[in-house]
């Protein structure tokens, strides 16, 4: 049967149990195990997709449409698999499904609660995973940290999970911190044991404990966890800062954390082999060149907001051992400026990443004309496609009111405007045009330079597209329609071949890079910028 892994955080969030989890799951992949992961987040919004970017980050899109945690991204690209809706699970989910079970009446007539029904629930949500996925192992990241009390039900259910199905198919993972106190020079592991104390309350005790630390965990350290929380020496990993995200799974390996979990469940202790993950970290500890891009955006407060872009610029980077610099550009503050001089000054490159709503639509605009007129590189993603088309509409065939009805509804030329199918939907969250979409690339376009196919498929997350009453005018002042979605005849791509590099797409491609396999127009975006940087150097 399907064995699953359960890592739960303790003392403070951000400790990395993401990474903890992605990072297992691609020691035991790399053993030739099937292996599926999941985010169970303790919110009561039903998914992250009406929630604001500056309060829970990006919404990461899987193929099958699913708006989820930004954590999938991490998942994906270190595992490099694609998940679904059972990736990630929040209680808004779990309630709601509990809710429509009792307005149908299929549970006759009994008092609802907590315990069983809720907590049935999530294990029925787990259990899926390990079904429909058909992996050996499935891992689980529990949100939040142990003490919350949204998470207690999550917790509960767990407790009830090994009861259920035994030590033998089922390991915990709990994240602790293992701070370093200046002054006295200590390490301190007074708050692992208190966070031990406190999940063991609620009935789970940890088979491994991963320590965040600044430094490598002594034995004497490793002792003192060891016995005040009842596990094996062994079965204390350290997890030590790193500049290089990638070295941490090698970091684990050397620990042998991957072979504990194949002991407990009686799984066979297959050869490794993280040969590409090694090159990986080589290559990204010796970018031997830099280049800056301009980002610009309107939540660039937060920069978890576009992680999966910055990610994406950084994989094309390596490709081309470049180190990428990214220039945070609040769209607001360009505004109220006439002369953009100062705020692309040394930059190879301007990229416009999604989002929704008229703030600071303007600076995008007056960013995306400066990288036009100015022939620097230019990538728009999404909401980037949608404002390069009211750009040209505007400064090239002269229809100075081109807007799009997302941001007024009555202007008088929606060169951008709101799909068709999506006019009757009252219901804002998961409904947008969500997930994997096919493409249509023309050839001699850059987008079939970029891809070299001609039929592409990619993950969506809009709500508004292309006037396609307005193609013709475009395409006669030189703007090409390079992909199209043929069953519905939708704008994907948009190009400007008068221009070293004007690309952009209606899709979102950050959410297929990969660290060792660059998304083509990624990739084609830096080796053009590199080209641009090059050339002012001459």
């Amino acid at each position: 049967m399907t064995k699953y892994v359960f890592v739960t955080g303790g003392v403070v969030s951000g400790l990395g149990k993401g990474i903890t989890a992605s990072s297992l799951a691609l020691l035991l992949k790399s053993r030739g195990y099937k292996v599926f992961m999941q985010k169970f987040d303790p919110y009561i919004n039903v998914d992250p997709g009406t929630m604001s970017p500056f309060q829970h980050g990006e919404v990461f899109v899987t193929a099958d449409g699913t708006e989820t945690d930004l954590d999938l991204g991490h998942y994906e690209r270190f595992i490099d698999e694609e998940l679904n809706y059972t990736s990630n699970i929040t209680t808004g989910k779990i309630y709601s499904s509990v809710i429509e079970k009792e307005r149908r009446g299929d549970y006759l007539g009994a008092t609802v609660q907590i315990v069983p029904h809720i907590t049935n629930e999530i294990k029925n949500k787990i259990y899926e995973a390990g079904t429909t996925s058909n992996a050996d192992i499935v891992i689980t990241e529990i949100g939040g940290t142990i003490g919350d009390i949204e998470s207690q039900a999550f917790i509960e259910s767990l407790r009830q999970m090994r009861n259920e199905i035994g030590k033998e198919n089922t390991l915990f993972v709990h994240t602790t911190l293992v701070p370093f106190i200046y002054g006295s020079n200590e390490l301190k592991t007074k708050p692992t044991q208190h966070s031990v104390i406190e999940l063991r309350g609620m009935g789970i005790q940890p088979d491994i404990i991963v320590c965040r630390t600044p430094i490598e965990l002594e034995d004497n350290i490793k002792d003192k966890i060891s016995l005040f929380c009842s596990i094996p020496k062994e079965h204390v990993i350290d997890s030590i800062d790193v500049k290089n995200i990638y070295q941490i799974p090698i970091n684990y390996y050397k620990q042998k954390m991957d072979e504990i979990v194949l002991n407990q469940f009686g799984l066979e202790i297959k050869k490794s082999n993280l040969k590409g993950l090694e090159n990986l970290v080589e290559t990204v500890n010796h970018l031997d060149k830099e280049m800056e891009i301009a980002l610009v955006g309107k939540y660039v407060e937060l920069h978890d907001a576009y992680i999966s872009v910055v990610e994406s610029l950084k994989h094309a980077g390596y490709f081309y051992n470049t180190k990428i610099l990214i220039r945070w550009i609040d769209s607001e503050q360009l505004e109220s400026e006439n002369n953009l001089d100062d705020f692309f000054k040394g930059v190879n490159g301007i990229i416009v990443p999604g989002g929704f709503g008229n703030r600071g639509i303007e600076g995008k605009i007056k960013a995306i004309e400066y990288a036009r007129v100015n022939k620097i590189p230019y990538l728009g993603l999404c909401l980037g496609l949608q404002l390069a088309v009211i750009e040209f509409a505007r400064n090239v065939c002269g229809i100075k009111d081109a807007s799009s009805t997302e941001f007024n509804e009555l202007c008088p030329n929606p060169v951008i405007d709101l799909m068709a199918d999506q006019k009757s939907v009252v219901n804002m969250g998961g409904t947008l045009r969500l997930g994997n979409y096919e493409c249509h690339i023309k050839k001699n376009s850059l987008a079939y330079k970029c891809y070299n196919e001609e039929y592409i498929v990619e993950r969506h997350r809009h709500r508004y597209e292309v006037n396609n009453q307005y193609i013709q005018t475009l395409e006669e002042k030189g703007l090409v329609f390079s992909g199209i979605n043929d069953k519905s005849n939708l704008v994907e791509i948009i190009e400007y071949p008068d221009h070293p590099h004007f690309i952009a797409c209606q899709f979102h491609p950050e959410f297929k890079s990969r660290p060792t396999r660059p998304h083509p127009l990624f990739k084609s975006f830096i080796k053009a910028s590199i080209e641009y940087q090059n050339q002012k150097e001459l």
